[in-house]
């Protein structure tokens, strides 16, 4: 059984909640990611803020994305696996909550994170094309 802890890159960059949108944006830039996950001050996953998330809500509506925080586009509790859960337990949440990442936790801690990309590496055609149109719905 394939796990979390066995598809996660478990080398992830965070952006604080208290970071600014435009800090954000040069992190993604820098690294070559669409995401990042935010963490509050006291370092708990407070949400992921995408690309997507700073074109649409930030970009698009004029906002100043010096002026906003990261923290402000975090909405509701992030979609999570544990570290122990198996690769159907992976798979569910991403293609029920349509998301092409999931950060993975070790109780409260954020240890890792699962993209679209690791399950295709791990797992044979029919699960990840299951899973790529699951959440390739928009």
């Amino acid at each position: 059984m394939i796990t979390a802890r066995e598809l996660m890159t478990a080398d992830v960059t965070c952006v604080r909640a208290s970071d600014t949108v435009m800090d954000a944006a040069r992190a993604m830039a820098r690294l070559g990611v669409g995401s990042l996950p935010i963490r509050g001050e006291d370092d708990t996953l407070k949400g992921m803020l995408t690309d997507r998330d700073i074109v649409v809500k930030v970009l698009a509506e004029g906002k100043d994305p010096v002026a906003m925080h990261a923290g402000e586009l975090a909405q509701g509790d992030a979609v999570t696996v544990g570290v122990d859960d198996d690769v159907e337990a992976v798979l569910s949440a991403m293609a029920e909550h349509n998301v092409r990442r999931v950060p993975v936790l070790d109780g409260d801690d954020l240890v890792g994170i699962i993209a679209q990309a690791d399950v295709a590496r791990a797992l044979p055609d029919r699960p990840v094309g299951d899973l790529l149109k699951a959440i390739s719905t928009d």
